[in-house]
């Protein structure tokens, strides 16, 4: 199936494999690119050396094309931008809009650029400087989100910038992408779904929780990090939306500190990346601080197997989801999906 996505990145089929934190690593990515989708690297767990180490491992498990997701507040995304120029890597995503020095400079080295949005606004900023195609997710989709479900943000997006618009948020087989292409995107986005599949990373017994959930299951809480977070609803969350202010900011801290350690990143550049993130998206010192639980809380869950002491971000079709094909298996059931879906339209007469 051919569109202005496949096109642009050289992929066999309109759909990307997100970047998510902790879970989209080598394997997972290699997997999907060897399906003939769009992987993507998640680097904001890693150090600039562990980024580079990722990014090799991947080329050595496929040829296809595949991405880096980056922070862009962060204070390294120089160097991190440098490692996937220097290692031919053919897209960069972001989780927040680059600037239009990073967008220039990655293009100029033939990288395409499509940072994640969740507003038209920001979609229509980062089409004005220059990225290649933008990914936008509703609020159905899991991690950090807003509150414009897709099927009211995508069209928006769609009408407003000229670029290929890819959709994020409540997608996960042949319908949704068939769906996506009528609002005029050029493929669709998933997370969840690829993080429930046999090739993913993530111990047995989270992805167990998650086929368990039901949609209902699936809440948003600003308890974590002070800002809007979707995940499944568990007993940890519950006590984190009853913890008091002081108690939320002393955990923040000790996370802050086992991040450090994990990442090797020294304390002046994690209060650089504070100060990048507070002005970036106007932020109480508070907020800052508590966002320092959100990987650490993250990696028990998702690493650790630890579903009793981490979070586990979630989509909304979790609750739809209910089994672990391979990565292959599900591109290739979402693709025969899409061609029968769009056989049993009705024709004109």
């Amino acid at each position: 199936m051919a569109t202005a996505l496949t096109a642009l990145v050289g992929v066999r089929h309109p759909v990307v494999q997100t970047g998510m934190g902790w879970v989209a690593g080598p394997r997972l990515v290699s997997a999907t690119a060897n399906a003939g989708a769009l992987g993507i690297l998640a680097s904001a767990t890693m150090g600039v050396e562990q980024l580079r180490g990722a990014v090799r491992e991947v080329k050595s498990r496929t040829d296809a094309p595949f991405g880096v997701n980056l922070r862009a507040d962060a204070g390294d995304a120089a160097e991190r931008v440098g490692v996937i120029i220097e290692e031919g890597v053919k897209v960069a995503s972001f989780a927040l809009a680059p600037s239009r020095e990073l967008i220039a400079r990655l293009k100029d080295a033939g990288v395409v650029v499509i940072p994640s949005v969740g507003a038209r606004r920001h979609a229509e900023k980062v089409a004005a400087w220059g990225a290649d195609a933008v990914v936008v997710q509703g609020g159905e989709g899991g991690g950090h989100t807003g509150s414009v479900a897709t099927t009211v943000l995508l069209p928006q997006v769609v009408d407003a910038v000229g670029i290929p618009v890819i959709a994020a948020g409540g997608f996960h087989d042949g319908r949704g992408l068939v769906a996506a292409l009528s609002y005029g995107a050029a493929g669709v986005a998933m997370g969840t779904r690829f993080l429930l599949t046999s090739d993913s990373t993530v111990p047995d017994a989270v992805k167990a929780r998650y086929l368990a959930a039901a949609v209902t299951d699936v809440t948003v809480t600003t308890a974590v990090d002070g800002l809007p977070h979707r995940m499944l609803r568990t007993a940890l969350v519950d006590a984190l939306e009853r913890s008091g202010r002081a108690a939320s900011l002393l955990r923040a801290l000790r996370h802050a500190a086992a991040f450090r350690r994990e990442s090797g990143t020294g304390w002046n550049r994690m209060v650089r990346d504070g100060l990048a993130m507070k002005h970036g998206k106007d932020l109480s010192w508070s907020q800052v601080l508590l966002a320092a639980n959100t990987p650490m809380l993250l990696k028990a869950s998702m690493v650790d197997g630890r579903t009793d002491l981490g979070v586990m971000a979630s989509g909304q079709v979790a609750g739809l989801i209910e089994d672990l094909p391979s990565c292959a298996e599900l591109v290739d059931r979402v693709m025969t999906e899409a061609a029968a879906v769009l056989r049993a339209l009705p024709r004109p007469a």
